[in-house]
């Protein structure tokens, strides 16, 4: 597995309040997205605590051999680990009360890959055959959609597109929602913020991914369509590709 990651404040914000990490251990490729909120020193804090502690997680829980439905509960047990520190922090220090972030994240391993995602920051399959959304947004705009209120492309407009309906640290507990996957080699994994998918379109991620040239620059031609596009967030993604053998 080839992993690429770029996150950037974008052209409006002041603080990059997104967080992402990547490592490698036990047979094990894991990748996770943070999106934070409640306030700039708020959501920068948020998402470096579920970060660190998602990933700290991760590491001495995952062994080799473990099966998917294994390593999903590996995962819910680190998301809900992340819930917990960052609402004991909050807790320390009134002023960083409410705070929260979004997490993403992905976990390759023999058996396949297990995603899991909490709020609005997504994992796309990218393919020959197209590009398609793994994760369901935790989100009152995903709602109305899934009710037919509204459709994908007035979603991308509509004004409460930023309220979520989940998050880490907003609640004494938190619920996951996981998925299992497949790359074939020459397949990708896209995980990213809100500040990429209100940017840049999915036509866009799909052509830039498998036809935009040099894969190592992948994700800063993303990013540079999210700034030529008003980038009013933060944006971060990381980039996920199947090699032979899975490598």
């Amino acid at each position: 597995m080839k992993i690429w990651g770029i996150t950037d404040v974008g052209l409006v914000r002041k603080e990059n309040q997104d967080a992402y990490a990547v490592e490698s251990r036990n047979g094990y490729d894991i990748c996770a997205v943070c999106d934070g909120m409640g306030g700039a020193a708020a959501g920068k804090l948020a998402s470096e605590i579920a970060v660190r502690t998602y990933m700290e997680a991760l590491t001495e829980t995952l062994e080799e051999g473990m099966d998917p439905d294994t390593v999903q509960s590996a995962m819910a047990e680190a998301a809900s680990r992340a819930n917990r520190a960052i609402r004991e922090e909050a807790a320390r220090q009134p002023e960083y009360a409410g705070m929260g972030t979004t997490l993403v994240s992905a976990v390759s391993g023999p058996e396949g890959i297990v995603v899991s995602n909490v709020g609005d920051s997504r994992v796309y399959r990218i393919t020959s055959e197209g590009i398609r959304r793994i994760t369901r947004d935790h989100s009152l705009v995903e709602s109305m959609v899934q009710r037919g209120d509204i459709t994908e492309e007035e979603a991308r407009r509509h004004p409460n597109r930023n309220l979520i309906t989940r998050a880490l640290g907003t609640d004494e507990t938190v619920e996951s929602d996981g998925y299992r996957t497949e790359l074939a080699p020459g397949e990708y994994l896209l995980l990213c913020t809100d500040g990429l998918t209100i940017t840049v379109s999915d036509q866009e991620m799909l052509f830039e991914i498998l036809h935009g040239g040099d894969e190592e620059s992948c994700l800063s031609r993303l990013l540079a369509i999210a700034r030529e596009h008003g980038a009013p967030d933060n944006v971060t993604a990381v980039l996920m590709r199947q090699t032979e053998g899975g490598e």
